[in-house]
């Protein structure tokens, strides 16, 4: 319990973006070190104040009123989607900002979460982007002017600018690219992380409340509620890592004599205390060699992942089938295949795309990163992946890894 709220603790403090917890009234009751340094204030300052004082004083009004409105009908959401937002500090000078906002209860009462980013920079590449626009605007209308009244001379001078413009045109394009796969890892990463932390915030403070003997089972109903979000965010974590790691070209194939079958009983075996009520995994060898020789990491890697998969998007009380095998020239072959939601056939084509999520995955857990993970992995160990599915009814994965001398 002391390592689980350490670890709040540590992910509450050490949080990239500010994080400010007010009550219903908009007093603010919490408030992490990044949020201090973004307004210019220590916490002491701010604590029992309400959440106008950051806020400019030309919006103060209309702040309280959406507050209030907020208070009413209380629901994750962004802020001010389609405006810009701004926030004021100590010093009285206003930045621009993104905010999002969740919402939780705990014995004390309502409160409100409220995740702040600085968006200073963001704005500031706007602009430079758009002044870039306007530039070539303006340059390409000078240049048809001067075209009309030119020679052949000066034409051929203008189709070398030309070629100038789509190679800016081309960096911009890239930039573009870039800012969107932040904005949408900064988002994704914003939105993942929310839940597990205000399910930790809200076990935190119940389990306060129960210190009779007699009140055992409901303190172990929390305590597994904030394990559960830890290792949420743990998985979470590992995933962004693991990207990274990949896109920096940290991870190399380290292939080694193993046997199949072993691996394959042992990580099934440790992930059926992670399946739902009901649920069996039945792996089988069906032939062929049991020595293959492959990177033990990377493949328990992608076997974790698609099996992990397979529990997740499977319900109750069905089975999910894993097998291996290794055909006369030494390929190894996996098949995992379960009886879960399956995949809407416009999502197939996108379904390793990073970040992407399937339309009826929505509600469930996930950062849209694992697949694409997956993909990469296996095509560092010389290998190829390929999936069938049908909507409601599951979906079968299978591996193809090219043999790798051993010594059969």
């Amino acid at each position: 319990m002391i390592k689980e709220i350490e670890m709040l603790d540590a992910l509450f403090k050490h949080a990239t973006e500010g994080i400010i917890v007010s009550d219903k009234k908009g007093a603010i009751v919490m408030i992490n070190p990044i949020a201090e340094k973004l307004f210019g204030y220590n916490k002491d300052e701010l604590i029992g104040k309400t959440i106008e004082v950051l806020i400019p004083r030309r919006y103060t009004t209309k702040h309280i009123q959406n507050r209030e409105m907020h208070t009413k009908d209380p629901h994750p959401r962004a802020m001010g989607i389609g405006m810009d937002l701004f926030a004021m500090r100590k010093d009285e000078s206003e930045f621009p900002v993104e905010i999002s906002l969740s919402n939780f209860n705990t014995s004390s009462g309502e409160y409100i979460m409220s995740f702040i980013i600085d968006i200073t920079e963001r704005k500031k590449q706007e602009i430079t982007i758009k002044n870039a626009n306007d530039e070539i605007k303006n340059l390409n209308i000078e240049l048809e002017n001067r075209v009309s009244e030119r020679t052949e001379e000066l034409a051929n001078a203008i189709n070398r600018l030309a070629e100038s413009k789509q190679e800016v045109m081309r960096a911009l394009e890239k930039e573009k690219e870039l800012n969107e796969l932040k904005s949408r890892f900064v988002t994704t990463a914003s939105h993942e992380f929310r839940t597990p932390l205000a399910t930790i915030l809200s076990s935190v403070s119940l389990i306060g409340r129960y210190n009779l003997q007699e009140d055992e089972d409901k303190r172990l109903k929390h305590i597994n509620r904030i394990k559960s979000a830890v290792n949420n965010l743990t998985e979470i974590l590992n995933d962004f890592l693991s990207l990274s790691k990949l896109e920096e070209g940290i991870i190399r194939d380290n292939p080694e004599p193993l046997a199949i079958n072993i691996f394959a009983a042992e990580i099934t075996e440790e992930l059926k205390t992670t399946a739902r009520s009901g649920q069996k995994i039945i792996y089988k060898h069906l032939g062929g060699s049991k020595l293959v020789n492959i990177d033990k990491q990377l493949l328990k890697n992608i076997v974790i992942n698609l099996l992990s998969n397979a529990i997740k998007y499977s319900p109750e009380d069905k089975e999910i089938e894993f097998t291996s095998s290794v055909n006369p020239g030494g390929d190894l072959n996996l098949v995992i295949k379960d009886n879960g939601i399956g995949i809407p056939d416009d999502d197939q084509p996108l379904l390793f795309e990073r970040f992407f999520r399937a339309k009826n995955a929505a509600n469930i857990e996930g950062t849209g990163l694992g697949l694409n993970i997956v993909k990469k992995y296996v095509e560092l160990i010389g290998g190829e992946i390929s999936f069938v599915s049908k909507l409601n009814e599951g979906s079968q994965f299978t591996i193809n890894i090219q043999h790798k001398d051993i010594g059969y």
